[in-house]
């Protein structure tokens, strides 16, 4: 692929009338980067300049996040994957290596499974979509009536004044957690009654006051056409990293990054170590190339 910008602005492309935003730069294989449930493309700005400098990155905002459109649509996993692969074919992209974080994983597992010919390899990060167990406001959330809380909980004063404060503690040279900062930027998107809807109808179509309700474990199976790395902090607040490890047994060949001291954001939290880890598995495998014939194989084995 042609060489792209290196500072990463955001870009937009038009995709059945509705816009989608994406970041772009660096040369060679291509790394799809899918953020999490109320971030954007910006959650990857961290390791971008590292990873452009081996990779093609392509950080897209996900529908009802960032600079993409917000319609009153589909916010399910199946949505999302059909709206990476409509982008993918807008920029003359066959093939990628999917990395997704915390929804952007169960994003990637549905993606690669509606689309594995697209597939070369999966990255999960803090991932969604592996296990009942997930934070408990996220629960509190889903309940009815959130709606009507979330305009008092979530307004551009709250959060405006705390990233003031932000500032003063970087400008005395004091550096807030990274994962925090990540929670903070969640929170405060949602100021943004469009974005609020969105995302309130993307954590119902995956969270209810139980847990997760998605789970990819009875396909995981399937995951072995393809390289996978499974990363995690073991500080997860949010998913815990014990269905990291469960992953990493129900997927034949994975490799799993346990980052020590780290929580839900290893991206941000640990950039450099992040970019070396996936670096070096991409490096380090071949893409994969799935038939429709060993698809079959593989479903019919199953059944067995």
């Amino acid at each position: 692929m042609v060489a792209l910008m290196r500072h990463f602005d955001i870009q937009t492309v038009t995709i059945h009338g509705h816009d989608i935003g994406f970041r772009m730069g660096g040369r060679g294989p291509v790394l799809l980067l899918v953020h999490g449930m109320a971030r954007n493309s910006d959650t990857w700005l961290p390791v971008l300049p590292a990873l452009s400098e081996h990779f093609t990155v392509l950080a897209p905002d996900l529908p009802g996040h960032g600079a993409s459109a917000k319609p009153r649509t589909d916010y399910s996993l199946g949505a999302f994957a059909n709206s990476l692969r409509d982008l993918l074919v807008s920029l003359g992209i066959e093939r990628a290596t999917l990395v997704g974080h915390s929804l952007g994983g169960g994003v990637v597992m549905q993606f690669a499974y509606q689309f594995p010919e697209r597939c070369e390899r999966m990255v999960l990060e803090s991932s969604g979509g592996l296990g009942e167990e997930v934070n408990l406001l996220l629960r509190a959330l889903t309940l009815p009536g959130a709606e009507y809380v979330f305009p008092l909980l979530c307004s551009n004063w709250i959060h405006d004044t705390v990233a003031s404060a932000v500032g003063v503690l970087k400008h005395v040279g004091l550096r807030p957690n990274p994962n925090v900062v990540e929670m903070w930027d969640s929170y405060g998107s949602l100021a943004d009654a469009q974005t609020r809807t969105a995302f309130l109808h993307t954590l119902r179509s995956v969270i209810d006051v139980a847990g997760q309700r998605v789970s990819a474990h009875d396909r995981l199976y399937l995951a072995s056409m393809l390289p996978t790395l499974i990363i995690w902090g073991d500080h997860d607040r949010i998913i815990p990293a014990s269905q990291a490890a469960a992953t990493h047994a129900a997927i034949p060949d994975s490799r799993l990054e346990l980052f020590a001291g780290v929580g839900h954001f290893p991206h941000c939290e640990r950039p450099r170590q992040f970019a070396e880890v996936l670096t070096a598995f991409v490096q380090s495998t071949r893409p994969a190339a799935v038939s429709a014939e060993r698809w079959q194989e593989l479903l019919l084995a199953a059944t067995l």
